[in-house]
């Protein structure tokens, strides 16, 4: 009896580990497909805030879309992510005053602030999509990432097209891996 239950411990992590592997091919297969298409928004993940200035990760994100904004993709870029500690800024506001401070005008740039996690952000800025009627977007972050933001705004009946920051993906491929394999438990999680 505890061989068979040992049997099947082993065969479900077998499973798992499966299933995670083919989920993070997947977000490595996603991470550099381009999907610049004409949508109602832009919608940008945060990252860290440095005292009302964004990282360099960030920068990279909001540069990225004020050039899809530019393009004419769409009228409105979303700026998302709360505080993270920050008792004085959250990263959509920084978002928010980096892309006023190069000339967006501030009605074309909507904040989700609240958010403390992509999962949380994600379903804020879905809300506030619905609330203006706004039904797809452009989700622009690191490649590792657009995989599981897609999905969860899909899950959310938004049509979604991922745009990869220029330059977000490590050079190692071991680190590339670690973060599809992470991205991958993650999305697992959000499923659960």
């Amino acid at each position: 009896m505890k061989r068979a239950i040992a049997g099947l411990l082993v065969l479900f992590l077998l499973l798992i580990l499966g299933y995670l592997l083919f989920v993070a091919k997947q977000i490595a297969k996603g991470s550099e497909v381009v999907e610049d298409h004409p949508a109602d928004v832009i919608v940008v993940l945060g990252a860290a805030e440095y005292r009302g200035r964004p990282s360099p990760v960030l920068r990279a994100r909001l540069n990225h879309a004020l050039v899809l904004y530019l393009k004419g993709l769409a009228p409105y870029i979303l700026t998302t992510g709360g505080a993270g500690g920050d008792p004085n800024y959250t990263e959509g506001e920084v978002g928010r005053g980096y892309l006023s401070h190069l000339g967006v005008p501030s009605e074309h740039i909507l904040v989700e602030p609240e958010g403390t996690t992509t999962a949380q952000s994600l379903d804020a800025a879905a809300e506030i999509m619905r609330r203006m009627n706004l039904n797809s977007c452009i989700i622009v972050s690191d490649g590792y990432h657009i995989y599981r933001s897609k999905r969860i705004l899909e899950a959310q009946h938004i049509k979604v097209y991922g745009s990869p920051r220029p330059g977000g993906e490590p050079t190692s491929s071991a680190s590339r891996r670690w973060l599809y394999l992470r991205q991958a438990v993650g999305f697992m999680l959000w499923q659960l």
